[in-house]
């Protein structure tokens, strides 16, 4: 399928032919018929991806930011790879649409194959010529609307909350700063809710523009043109001034924050809708006691996975206007004939010339504000190739290789044959560099449920084939291995999967996110008779670590030891306050588990855990069945500045410490030795794959005991309080 996308390193813009994606429980996937380029967001994007990286640090001081934290806690060369590769790589624009909906995913009501619909999302509704979009973000288009005017219905929602946001009233005024795509259609909303309107711009053609929409009069920010205006305010509102202004405007100048003020009456509201600067000049907004809000996209629900991704509605009695309903009701104005959309359409392109129209737009060669990408139809509603998203368990063959034992090479093969499921700034950043460079792995198949993912994959790294189904993995019999990096409530399923193909595999951590889970991934191992299995818990292959334990010497008597981590607050949007991905513990408590048990060469066999009040932090007590101690310390509440983790081992007249993989020191009857990491913290994670390649290609045992990984889960689920 065509999908618009651009690297953000280069700036370079093109026209993808990219696998579909793939329908995903709780949404629906669509075929698009026209989708809307932001003239505004879009291509503010753009011109940033243009920018040198200096100018582009100056434009995202926030991402300098957590670029610098992260050298702190993960080295400079770790993060310069995951820089690099987040850099350089195709990314996605659009987020408004409307098509035809093409296949239903499970969970979902109210939507059938065939139904007309506007979709919105920078994630979801995307210039691509199929898009998956979660069910709140999707509405079906009344009879009556074009298509060509439903593509507008985000962009048209925007503009609903801003009016909201303003808590306008019938007879009241309003002037709009900024007569783009978003205020020309703020003036047509205020005006059909009677409102009396002016507006601002500096393109001369989008003033007459917004008075054809009905605006009783637009100007420039001159002299003049503002002394035209503050003249119909006085003769409209009998010389109080406006009663609202909205800020529909974008750019560097503070002008429209202060002109706002000048046309204002006393405690108006001024809401900004756009992204223009806000440094308010105090004593003008002080003296008229203005009200400064903001209105936050398309309404509320955005931003909130639990709304946007989980589907959870807002009950209409405490939110009635929710993002969905905005643009529920927008189309139904349009479907009324309240809103005439037809002169804000510019021009209608082929999606295969999105190139050139962004073009012509960025250097200011094309007038207008509407413009539309068009796609080809299709005779054949369904995609053209089936889909499956990787939480669901497939329907997979058995091994049916000649006798061999599961999990197991096919004898005189040649590099090791691999298969990924999930590839996103993990696996790119720390797993597949590795195997890229390794000639006894071979990538032969990518699947991911976003299709630049895997396309960003297949061209980064050489896979043979890239696509969005996850059966095509699984059912490969081909590959050697699978290799599972995806979100963790869809660990177990895929492992059990992949197990009962007869393939290896490798899986990042958590195994499993309940008790249940995991005793169906053992039962899986028992009844195939597979148990190639491996955990990517990584530390225990750390180069750095692996040296300190051979220093420190063999666990001959027990041990005390104790294992510190400063993982840090999450950002409010982390995916790991999601619950239906587990607790944090337990959603890396495993590798500390792992790493002390590593060090041991033995087993917990009871644990004693304690939880902070905010259910985050965690001190766990492990005992060992041949009487070493280990005491692990979890906390969110440290700086960011400070390494992420640390470790001490007590025993037998000798110590050792580990500081953030970057420093080990040993203190033996021989004396004192301290050894540093040369290139910055190496948690192991190269190391950890190739061990299971070696594995893999000489039909050697696994790098970790099966078993093992199994009661380091279990261990693990006991400490976050999911298990017995």
């Amino acid at each position: 399928m065509w999908h618009v996308a651009q690297n953000y390193r280069s700036g370079e813009l093109t026209v993808l032919d990219a696998p579909e994606p793939a329908c995903r429980p709780g949404g629906v996937l669509v075929r698009t018929s026209y989708s809307l380029i932001s003239t505004g967001t879009e291509l503010m994007k753009v011109s940033e991806a243009r920018m040198s990286l200096l100018a582009k640090a100056r434009a995202r001081p926030d991402q300098v930011r957590q670029v610098v934290d992260a050298v702190a806690q993960q080295g400079a060369v770790a993060t310069y790879r995951k820089t690099r590769t987040r850099l350089d790589s195709w990314t996605p624009l659009g987020y408004s649409l409307s098509g035809v909906v093409v296949e239903v995913g499970a969970g979902v009501q109210g939507f059938e194959v065939g139904d007309r619909v506007a979709a919105a999302g920078n994630e979801f509704a995307l210039h691509a010529e199929v898009n998956w979009v979660p069910r709140n973000l999707c509405v079906p288009v009344p009879d009556g609307v074009l298509p060509q005017h439903a593509a507008f219905a985000t962009v048209g929602a925007i503009a609903m909350q801003g009016l909201r946001r303003g808590e306008v009233q019938l007879g009241e005024t309003a002037c709009v700063i900024g007569l783009g795509l978003v205020g020309q259609l703020l003036v047509r909303l205020l005006v059909h809710a009677g409102v009396h309107v002016v507006g601002v711009d500096t393109v001369e053609d989008r003033c007459r523009l917004a008075e054809d929409g009905g605006a009783a009069g637009c100007a420039g920010p001159d002299p003049e043109g503002v002394a035209r205006l503050e003249g119909l305010l006085r003769a409209s509102t009998q010389g109080r001034g406006a009663d609202h202004v909205f800020l529909a405007a974008g750019g560097a100048s503070n002008g429209p924050v202060e002109l706002a003020a000048r046309l204002a009456r006393d405690r108006a509201r001024v809401v900004d809708i756009g992204k223009t600067r806000l440094d308010l000049p105090w004593n003008a907004y002080y003296e008229k006691e203005l009200d400064v809000r903001f209105s936050r996209s398309y309404g509320p629900g955005r931003y909130d996975d639990r709304y946007e991704l989980d589907g959870v509605d807002y009950p209409a009695g405490y939110v009635r206007w929710t993002e969905h309903r905005n643009i529920e009701c927008f189309l139904d104005l349009l479907a009324q004939g309240a809103l005439d959309l037809g002169p804000l359409v510019s021009s209608i392109d082929p999606v295969t010339e999105a190139p050139q129209v962004y073009e012509r737009l960025r250097v200011g060669g094309a007038s207008g504000i509407g413009f539309l990408l068009e796609y080809p139809v299709s005779d054949d509603p369904v995609p053209s190739s089936p889909s499956a998203h990787p939480s669901a368990r497939p329907s997979v063959r058995p091994d049916t290789r000649s006798g061999a034992r599961p999990g197991t090479r096919r004898a005189g093969a040649g590099a090791v044959r691999l298969g990924f499921i999930g590839a996103g700034s993990h696996a790119s950043a720390l797993l597949l560099p590795g195997l890229a460079k390794d000639p006894t792995a071979e990538l032969v198949r990518v699947a991911t449920s976003r299709s630049l993912t895997s396309v960003n994959a297949q061209r980064a790294f050489g896979f043979a084939s890239a696509g969005t189904d996850s059966r095509e993995v699984l059912e490969d019999d081909s590959l050697d291995a699978v290799v599972i990096v995806t979100r963790h409530r869809t660990h177990a399923d895929l492992v059990c999967a992949a197990l009962e193909s007869g393939k290896a595999v490798y899986v990042e951590k958590p195994l499993a996110l309940t008790e249940d889970e995991l005793s169906r991934v053992e039962e899986t191992m028992v009844r195939t008779g597979n148990d190639r299995l491996m955990v990517g818990f990584n530390r225990r292959f750390a180069p750095l670590l692996c040296d300190l334990r051979r220093r420190f010497g063999p666990a001959e008597e027990p041990l005390s030891m104790r294992y510190l981590v400063n993982a840090g607050r999450l950002a409010a949007g982390s995916w790991y306050l999601d619950e239906a991905e587990g607790s944090r513990f337990l959603g890396e408590g495993g590798h500390f588990i792992d790493t002390l048990s590593a060090w041991a060469e033995d087993e917990p066999v009871q644990v004693v855990a304690q939880h902070g009040a905010d259910g985050q932090e965690v001190s766990v007590l492990l005992r060992f069945s041949r009487g070493s101690l280990g005491t692990l310390t979890y906390a969110t509440g440290g700086s960011h500045r400070f390494g992420k983790e640390s470790l001490d081992v007590h025993g037998g007249g000798r110590s050792a410490h580990l500081d953030n993989f970057t420093r080990a020191s040993t203190w033996t009857p021989r004396g004192h030795d301290v050894r540093r990491s040369r290139g910055g913290p190496d948690k192991g994670h190269r190391a950890a794959m190739a061990a299971f390649v070696t594995a893999v290609r000489t039909g050697a045992e696994m790098p970790i005991d099966p078993w093992s990984l199994l009661t380091t889960t279990r261990t693990t689920l006991t400490v976050a309080g999911v298990a017995p």
